[in-house]
C-alpha cells in the first residue's frame, strides 16, 4: 500500500501495525473511523474498523507533522470530552454489531480489541465492494437481488430490536453476489432513544428525522431502502410529492412509491418491500 506518510490515516495504520496486524490496504478514512484491510500472520484478510477518524486523528500527530498533514483531510478538532463521547459511540456500534451476529445478510463482528488511544473490531472482508459499484451498469436481476438481500438483513436487524437509521449505497456490501448490511454507527435499539432530536436533510433520510430522529422506527429504514431502490431503477432521486409510480417491472414500482410515504405508518413493512424486490429480481 502506497500511502503518503503525512496522510492523517498513516498514524492510525501505524497503531494497527503495532497491535500485530499486517495492513494490506486503506479502505476508507472518514469523519468517525478508519477502515483497513488487514490480516494476522497466517490468516486471511479481514476488514478492521478503527474508531479513529479525520475529526480527531490530527491531534495525535506531533507539532512538526500536524501542519503539513492538515491539508490532506478536512477535520474538526475535538475536545477531550468530545473524543471520549466518540469512543463511547464506537463501543455502542461494536456492541450492536455483535448483537446482530448470526443474522442473515448482516456483516458480522469477528473480533474486538483496543489500542492505547482507540478501539477496533473486525468483520469479514467483502470482495464485491459496496452497492455504489453496481448502481450504474449491473444487470437488473443482480441489483434487485442485492437490494432484496439488504431488505432481508434490515428486517433481521428489526427482529433483534435494532433500527439501522443510515441505509444508503455505501452501507450495503456485496460478497459472492449477495448483499449484506453494514455500519451500525447510527443505529439504535428500538427500546431506547439515541442521538439528537433532529437530523438532516440527506437524500436517503426520511422526513421524520427532522423532528423524531432519536425515536426513528423500522419504517425509517423502509423509506431509506426505497430511496436507494428508486435511485438504482430510475437513475434519479425520488420527487416525494409526485403521485406517479416509476415504470418498474413486476409491480415493485408501486411498492417503492408506498414505501416513500411521508408518514411512517403509511409505509409497508420491510418484509413486503423485500418480497416485492425479490419477485422483481426473479422476473427481470
Amino acid at each position: 500500500m502506497n500511502l503518503n506518510p503525512l496522510h492523517p490515516a498513516a498514524w492510525v495504520l501505524d497503531q494497527v501495525r503495532e497491535a500485530g496486524w499486517h495492513v494490506h490496504d486503506l479502505l476508507a478514512f472518514t469523519r468517525a473511523s478508519t477502515l483497513v484491510k488487514a490480516s494476522r500472520p497466517g490468516q486471511l484478510p479481514v476488514a478492521l474498523k478503527a474508531g479513529f477518524g479525520s475529526n480527531h486523528v490530527l491531534a495525535e500527530l506531533d507539532d512538526a507533522t500536524r501542519p503539513a498533514a492538515y491539508g490532506f483531510y478536512w477535520y474538526a478538532q475535538l475536545t477531550e470530552a468530545e473524543r471520549a463521547l466518540t469512543r463511547e459511540d464506537f463501543h455502542h456500534e461494536a456492541e450492536l454489531t455483535r448483537a446482530a451476529g448470526g443474522s442473515d445478510h448482516v456483516v458480522p463482528l469477528l473480533e474486538r480489541g483496543s489500542c492505547e488511544r482507540f478501539d477496533w473490531y473486525t468483520m469479514p472482508y467483502c470482495e464485491g465492494g459496496n452497492f455504489r459499484s453496481v448502481m450504474g451498469d449491473a444487470p437488473l436481476a443482480e441489483g434487485l437481488g442485492i437490494l432484496a438481500d439488504a431488505a432481508d438483513g434490515l428486517n433481521n436487524l428489526h427482529q433483534r430490536g435494532i433500527v439501522h437509521r443510515d441505509v444508503y449505497q455505501e452501507n450495503i456490501l456485496i460478497h459472492g453476489g449477495r448483499g449484506l448490511v453494514t455500519d451500525l454507527g447510527a443505529a439504535r435499539r428500538i427500546d431506547a432513544p439515541r442521538g439528537p432530536a433532529s437530523r438532516g436533510p440527506e437524500v436517503h433520510w426520511p422526513p421524520e428525522y427532522a423532528a423524531e430522529y432519536a425515536y426513528a422506527t423500522p419504517a425509517a429504514d423502509v423509506f431509506s431502502l426505497a430511496v436507494l431502490a428508486y435511485r438504482y431503477l430510475v437513475a434519479d432521486i425520488p420527487r416525494l410529492h409526485s403521485a406517479s409510480a416509476p415504470a418498474i417491472p413486476g409491480g415493485v414500482g408501486a411498492m417503492i412509491t408506498v414505501a416513500l410515504a411521508h408518514t411512517p405508518a403509511d409505509r409497508p413493512a420491510m418484509t413486503e418491500l423485500r418480497n416485492a424486490l425479490r419477485q422483481a429480481s426473479q422476473l427481470a
